[in-house]
């Protein structure tokens, strides 16, 4: 799949292993390398649904958006980056379509 991320600093501090160890931990930062690493090898969306993390669409607030978990409470936030957004006939997410994604935030999302 085709990533590309919300700003340059994003993309920059996912791509660089000092700086996501630095600002996230070992820990979170092999796991996000990994989810990374699954969506560029994925080849559209729906491939996510069988591998680690949880892929899953997010309502409320952020609905319109997805969230691949890391270590809880943090999520890996992404929006399909395919204009207009690919939808099922009920109107749903057609996940099959979504070959390429904007990574948006890695972010604790459940306290606001």
């Amino acid at each position: 799949m085709d990533i590309e991320f919300k700003s340059k600093s994003l993309q920059k501090a996912c791509n660089n292993w000092d700086k996501l160890v630095k600002k996230h931990g070992e820990r979170r930062a092999k796991l996000i390398k990994q989810r990374l690493d699954d969506l560029r090898a994925a080849d559209n969306l729906e491939e996510m649904r069988f591998l680690p993390g949880r892929c899953h669409e997010l309502v409320g607030k952020l609905s319109g958006k997805l969230a691949v978990d890391l270590d809880h409470p943090y999520r890996l936030i992404l929006t399909p980056s395919i204009n207009p957004t690919p939808k099922k006939s009920d109107g749903g997410l057609d996940w099959k379509k979504v070959i390429a994604i904007k990574i948006l935030d890695i972010q604790d999302y459940h306290g606001r």
